[in-house]
C-alpha cells in the first residue's frame, strides 16, 4: 500500500507514455497486416508501466528485460495458475490428474526470474530501501515482495481484465459513440485527462465496473475462517467453524438476481445514478465491496481503486485518440483517428 501511495505521483504520466507506445505498435501492425493481435503488445505496455510506476525503474535501462521481462512473467504466472484453473484442454479426469495434481517445478522459470530479481535489485533502490527501513524486511524479502505485487497481482490482473474491457468496447459501436461523447465533453473545454476529469465520466466508470462484474479477473478466492461465525444469504444462515476452508465464487455472487436486474445481461449504464451507486456495495471483484477500504488486515485488493481508475483512464485515452475502433478480445482490426 505504501508502494502504491509513492507511485501515485508518476502513475498517470507513465500510463499515458506507455499507451503511446502501445497504440503506435497497434497502428503499425494494422497498416502492415490489416489487423493487430494486441494481447502481447498490451502486456508489454503493462509491464513497462508497472516497472516505472511501482518499482521506479525505466525498462529501457535493460533492453533484455524490456524485451523478455513480460514473457518471463507469463511463464511464471502460468506455472502458478494452471494447477488451480479449469482449462478444458483435456477430458476429465485426465486434466485433473495431469494438470491439477502437483505443483510444477520452479526450475522451469528460475533462471529468467533471477534476471528479473537482479534487475530490481540493481535499479529499484528507493523502493527496496522503503521495504527495509520502513517495514523491517530484508533486502531479499523486499525484492521478492515487490516482484510478486508487480508480477502476480498487478501484471497478472491487468493481463486478464484489460482484454475483456477492450473486447466489450470494440464490439459495440453504439457504446463507443456514447463513451466518445462523454470523454470529449468532459475533456473538450481545455481540461486535460487526469484523475479529476476521469472521475467525472460516469459512463466510462460504469462500463469498467460492469466488465469487472461480468468478467472478474480472479473468479475464486479462498480463505480459512479465523473464528466461529455465521454467514447469511437471502434466505439462509450458515454456521462456519474456525479453521474451515471457504471459497468465494465471484461469477455466482455478482450475478445474483436478487441484487442485479437481468444479471446475465451486460448493462453499460448499470452503475449510473443513485441506484447504480448502491450496487457498488455488491461488486466484489476485489475480494470485498467496491465501497470498501482495503487494509493490511482485511485482504481486500490494495489497488482496488487504482485498478478501476487506471482502466477508466485507458478507456478515456482511447477515445481521445480515436473516433472508433473495431475488433474483439484478442485483435483490433481498424481504428479511425480522432478528427
Amino acid at each position: 500500500m505504501e508502494t502504491l501511495k509513492r507511485s501515485s505521483k508518476v502513475w498517470l504520466r507513465e500510463l499515458r507514455s506507455n499507451l503511446n507506445i502501445f497504440w503506435g505498435t497497434i497502428e503499425s501492425e494494422i497498416s502492415k497486416n490489416g489487423a493487430a493481435s494486441y494481447v502481447f503488445p498490451l502486456q508489454r505496455c503493462i509491464f513497462g508501466f508497472l516497472c516505472a510506476s511501482l518499482a521506479g525503474v525505466d525498462v529501457s535501462v535493460s533492453p533484455d528485460i524490456a524485451e523478455s521481462g513480460w514473457k518471463t512473467l507469463n511463464t511464471w504466472l502460468a506455472l502458478q495458475v494452471i494447477p488451480t484453473t479449469k482449462l478444458g484442454v483435456l477430458p476429465q479426469p485426465l486434466e485433473e490428474i495431469l494438470l491439477h495434481t502437483w505443483a510444477y517445478p520452479s526450475q522451469i522459470v528460475a533462471g529468467n526470474y533471477k534476471k528479473l530479481y537482479d534487475f530490481i535489485d540493481e535499479n529499484a533502490g528507493d523502493c527496496i530501501r522503503c521495504g527495509q527501513e520502513d517495514f523491517g524486511l530484508t533486502r531479499e524479502e523486499a525484492i521478492h515482495n515487490l516482484l510478486f505485487v508487480m508480477g502476480f497481482n498487478a501484471y497478472g490482473g491487468f493481463s486478464v481484465f484489460l482484454p475483456s474491457l477492450i473486447g466489450r468496447i470494440t464490439g459495440d459501436s453504439g457504446l463507443q459513440e456514447r463513451i466518445r461523447s462523454e470523454v470529449r465533453r468532459v475533456c473538450g473545454s481545455g481540461s486535460d485527462l487526469d484523475y479529476k476529469t476521469v472521475n467525472e465520466m460516469e459512463l466510462v466508470k460504469s462500463v469498467v465496473y460492469e466488465t469487472l462484474r461480468f468478467s472478474p479477473p480472479v473468479p475464486l478466492q479462498f480463505a480459512r475462517a479465523r473464528k466461529d461465525f455465521q454467514i447469511s444469504s437471502h434466505d439462509s444462515v450458515f454456521e462456519v467453524k474456525k479453521g474451515e476452508l471457504l471459497c468465494g465464487y465471484q461469477p455466482m455472487v455478482m450475478r445474483d438476481g436478487n441484487v442485479f436486474d437481468e444479471p446475465d445481461e451486460f448493462k453499460p449504464d448499470r452503475y449510473i445514478g443513485q441506484t447504480g451507486s448502491e450496487l457498488l456495495d455488491y461488486l466484489y471483484w476485489s475480494n470485498g465491496p467496491q465501497t470498501g477500504t482495503p487494509s493490511a488486515a482485511n485482504k481486500q485488493c490494495a489497488a482496488k481503486d487504482m485498478v478501476t481508475l487506471t482502466a477508466s483512464l485507458i478507456v478515456a485515452d482511447l477515445f481521445l485518440r480515436y473516433d472508433s475502433i473495431t475488433g474483439d478480445s484478442g485483435s483490433i482490426k481498424s481504428v479511425v483517428k480522432a478528427t
